[in-house]
């Protein structure tokens, strides 16, 4: 009964309202039905009215909310209502009754799907609605139809009057009129509310595809990256290869290229060390002396066999021997 305002939750960080706060201390306790209908038809606190309205909206059946709510829509005291920013804004009973029955949302609470009330009169589960006025505006109508018949009565016109329909069956007629086109309202706007409601679930679907289209397309292209990645490895690996092979084949080519030079080389030196075979006797002594002494002076005749062919070697290229 300390009410004062109605609301959710409010400011930076959402801090609830007390109007939030009792609807779930009211969820907790789960108040047996008829407390929750003396609530809704406490007169004296209009709070107390509302907070009931909406733990039955919240809890209650589809036919219980329409036929405890409606009523409320002749109820137009003034009401505050919190925002979500902390400020404080106007409003009607009426308008939140009306909020409940016909939004999704309120106090920043999703509610419950309730089932559209012609679906509930079809089914014979609830009576048509009766609007409030209407009794009103049948006494208007006998007061209309009763000034009309003074003024028949006062003209002398009765017979013309009574050649027309009789203003039972027009104020019948209009009655009917009135209540269809009461009911054709609520069928456009619930029509209007199944449009929205599947235009907004046409937006989800088309969100949850434009977003399982992202991650296939983003997996698929991590695939071809890391095929792509893999495809550059092998090459590089291919073209490492390719280059260590041809390396070892220049060396090896290399070194039988020095071999064969080392050989043509050491050839070329046993042919020029050879005497000549053919010579006179008279001149092989003195060559012979003389190879003697250039075999002593280039170091071919060294004990070291290893040092006097590297001796050998060198003489043949016009170098000094080794002096070991």
């Amino acid at each position: 009964m300390e009410l004062d305002h109605v609301g959710g939750t409010y400011g930076g960080n959402r801090k609830p309202t007390p109007f939030i706060c009792l609807v779930m201390k009211m969820l907790q306790i789960q108040p047996d039905k008829e407390i929750v209908v003396e609530f809704i038809k406490n007169e004296d606190y209009k709070y107390v009215r509302v907070l009931g309205a909406f733990y039955l909206r919240l809890t209650g059946t589809d036919i219980d909310v329409y036929r405890y709510l409606e009523p409320l829509y002749n109820d137009y005291r003034k009401l505050r209502q919190k925002l979500s920013d902390g400020r404080f804004s106007l409003t009607h009973v009426d308008e939140v009754i009306d909020e409940l029955l016909t939004k999704d949302y309120s106090c920043d609470i999703a509610m419950p799907r309730i089932k559209k009330r012609l679906t509930i009169e079809a089914i014979g589960a609830l009576e048509p609605r009766k609007s409030a006025l209407e009794d009103d505006f049948e006494e208007e109508e006998e007061k209309d139809d009763d000034d009309q018949l003074m003024d028949i009565d006062a003209g002398g016109h009765e017979k013309d009057y009574y050649r027309g329909q009789s203003p039972s069956r027009e104020r019948g007629r209009d009655r009917d009129r009135k209540r269809d086109s009461h009911r054709h309202r609520d069928r456009d706007h619930d029509r209007e509310y199944d449009r929205d409601y599947e235009w907004e679930r046409r937006d989800r679907d088309r969100d949850r595809d434009r977003d399982r289209d992202r991650d296939r397309y983003r997996g698929r292209d991590e695939r071809d990256h890391g095929r792509d990645r893999d495809r550059d490895r092998d090459r590089r690996d291919r073209e490492r290869g390719g280059r260590r092979r041809s390396r070892s084949r220049s060396t090896s080519r290399d070194r039988d290229r020095d071999r064969d030079r080392e050989e043509r080389r050491q050839r070329h030196a046993r042919d020029t060390s050879a005497s000549p075979s053919r010579r006179g006797a008279e001149d092989e002594k003195p060559k012979k002396k003389k190879e003697k002494e250039k075999k002593k002076d280039d170091g071919t005749d060294h004990p070291d066999p290893e040092i006097a062919e590297a001796n050998r070697i060198r003489a043949s290229l016009g170098l000094k021997p080794l002096k070991l």
